[in-house]
């Protein structure tokens, strides 16, 4: 057809998980959560924020979050993970990719998550610059099960649509 847009979409799925110790403060999806613990971690630890990074960079074909941050790098030791979400943002922009839509699942026995969730969404959706309506966060519990139901760590598992445009047809 004349004068259509060609894209290219593609998925990825990113995971993380980080221990709980005390002494440092709990920050998820880009918000501060209040919590007697918070994540054991290089940078610091939202496991939300680095699920998506690494799904985001999955699928644009990449590689993953430590290739581009590895622990090994001083300016990434405490690092504020939102702006690792920027830098991610802006890489994948100059190979032309956008983020259409992200879906992330926090897993945490404690604390309980869903007075922050809308914070969240508003957090990834304008660090991504993507309507409030492509973010969607959920919350759920590991039931008691394994080292996330003890409390003694929380995971993520993020999933993301990105879209190229390919080329203008005459």
């Amino acid at each position: 057809m004349n004068g259509d847009i060609n894209y290219e979409y593609r998925t990825g799925i990113g995971t993380d998980i980080h221990r709980l110790v005390e002494g440092r403060p709990l920050k998820l999806g880009g918000v501060l959560v209040p919590f007697d613990k918070g994540l054991l971690a290089y940078s610091d630890g939202d496991v939300a924020l680095h699920a998506l990074i690494d799904a985001i960079i999955g699928a644009a074909g990449l590689g993953d979050i430590g290739m581009l941050f590895p622990n090994s790098d001083p300016q990434f030791k405490d690092i504020d993970s939102k702006e690792l979400v920027l830098k991610v943002k802006d890489y994948i922009a100059g190979k032309n990719w956008e983020v259409v839509n992200a879906d992330i699942t926090i897993t945490a026995e404690e604390p309980k998550l869903g007075p922050f969730k809308m914070q969240m969404k508003r957090c990834i959706a304008s660090l991504l610059c993507i309507d409030f309506l492509n973010v969607n966060v959920k919350a759920k519990t590991n039931e008691g099960l394994g080292e996330i139901g003890t409390g003694l760590a929380i995971s993520a598992i993020a999933n993301v649509l990105l879209r190229r445009r390919l080329k203008r047809t005459l």
